[in-house]
């Protein structure tokens, strides 16, 4: 799999708008072709979806979708590509590609609850004033 995205290059510019963003609709299908691929080599059927991964890619390019620059979104196509390669040649270790795509920015959900509810006051003031 890790050969057939070596065809796929970002030209170095985009002459409009429009053409950048068939690049970018390029990229997204290239991306969703080598999932299964990435599920495979990095063993995350028991943790997440293709689907999942699928949206979690979308979610990334739409978060530049502000973008109106054909030569900042060929630089970021250039960026995605780059790390897409990395993943699909393992160049990546599995807690990367989940720490990244699965957890995402936000990091475990465990976290939220509180954690000091049966320490004494001591301790409390002891953390409040030497944690940092």
């Amino acid at each position: 799999m890790a050969f057939s995205l070596r065809g796929v290059r970002v030209p170095p510019n985009s002459a409009s708008v429009e053409e950048a963003r068939r690049r970018t609709l390029d990229f997204f299908k290239s991306a969703c072709r080598s999932i299964p691929a990435i599920m495979e080599t990095y063993n995350l059927y028991d943790v997440v979806t293709p689907s999942q991964l699928r949206s979690t890619i979308s979610s990334e390019i739409r978060k530049n979708a502000h973008i109106t620059n054909p030569k900042v979104i060929d630089v970021l196509l250039f960026k995605g590509m780059e790390e897409l390669g990395n993943i699909v040649e393992h160049a990546k270790q599995r807690h990367h590609v989940l720490g990244q795509y699965v957890l995402g920015r936000g990091g475990l959900v465990q976290d939220l609850g509180p954690k000091d509810e049966g320490i004494s006051e001591f301790l409390k003031q002891f953390y409040a004033s030497n944690y940092f």
